[in-house]
């Protein structure tokens, strides 16, 4: 289990994490969620050890992961696919990390085979390509056999047979009640999987929620409007709960408000509707929702030739 209390990390005037409080139970897969920017790896490198907290604490089943003496036997993590040194093959990435746990030669071979990497684990790692690199990464997370498991973005380079791979490797670990922390900023492929959500934003704790629950918030209504007039419309719709994003030429997605009642509102202002087409929310559009004001990156859907 993973306990955070109170976590924060301060970089002179930034607060990356800023009084973070949630557990991560065994038994289920948990999935991080946030922005880019939202300070997901860097919670991650304080329960780790990596980074030291401004305030706050992250445990392992109870004490800091420094007091554990085989911590790759207590937890397995894969933050930075790209740490092994390029000229050190797979096998030997792997059995120097495994000398300094007491773990055998056999296991370095097994998780080599887990992970498909038997076949090239006498190679150099620096020829490997991205999914290659990420599927030995993900082999030293699994090395001491640890009880936690915590990795930053999986999927990063694999194709779709290593995605279907890693998920079930998930599951599978998850059912053996190992404790399973995966954090992504791609809602479409945690709700594939993941069982309950810490979701983040600027540092701070948006939802703590279980994945059961997020999916009801995903019944809510969602329209999408069009309207000649919808400059007019648009703050007449608005209300607490009520989302609306501007999606087309005069036309939005508004979600928290259903058909009828936008047709009355526009029936009573004498605001003629071009299109009124009710659709099911997704839990990416829950999630884009909750993260709408956390979002650190906007780019913008127009490309134009500079001055």
């Amino acid at each position: 289990m993973i306990k955070v209390t109170n976590l924060t990390k301060a970089y002179g005037d930034i607060v990356a994490v800023d009084s973070l409080t949630f557990t991560v139970q065994p038994g289920v897969i948990t999935g991080f969620l946030g922005p880019n920017g939202a300070g997901k790896s860097t919670t991650m490198r304080m329960i780790l050890g990596l980074d030291a907290p401004t305030e706050g604490s992250a445990t392992i089943d109870g004490k800091p992961l420094a007091e554990h003496q085989m911590p790759l036997r207590k937890i397995g993590a894969l933050l930075n696919a790209g740490a092994a040194h390029p000229k050190r093959s797979a096998y030997n990435h792997l059995r120097a990390l495994a000398a300094t746990n007491g773990i055998s030669n056999g296991r370095v071979e097994h998780v080599l085979n887990l992970v498909g990497l038997a076949e090239v684990g006498k190679r150099r790692s620096g020829g490997f390509s991205l999914g290659m690199g990420q599927r030995l990464g993900i082999a030293a997370s699994l090395l001491g056999d640890p009880e936690v498991v915590m990795l930053d973005e999986p999927v990063n380079g694999l194709d779709p047979e290593g995605i279907l791979w890693i998920r079930q490797l998930l599951q599978d670990l998850a059912a053996e009640g190992r404790t399973v922390f995966v954090s992504s900023h791609l809602m479409s492929e945690m709700e594939l999987i993941a069982d309950h959500f810490i979701i983040i934003g600027q540092g701070r704790l948006i939802e703590d929620i279980s994945a059961d629950d997020l999916r009801a918030r995903a019944t809510g209504e969602k329209t999408l409007v069009r309207s000649d007039d919808l400059d007019r419309l648009t703050p007449l719709m608005q209300a607490d709960g009520v989302s609306i994003v501007p999606c087309e030429t005069k036309a939005a997605t508004v979600i928290g408000v259903g058909a009828g009642e936008i047709g009355r509102i526009a029936r009573d202002n004498g605001i003629a509707l071009t299109g009124l087409v009710p659709e099911q929310r997704s839990l990416e559009d829950v999630f884009m929702s909750l993260t709408a004001e956390a979002v650190q990156y906007q780019g913008t859907s127009t490309i134009a030739m500079a001055a």
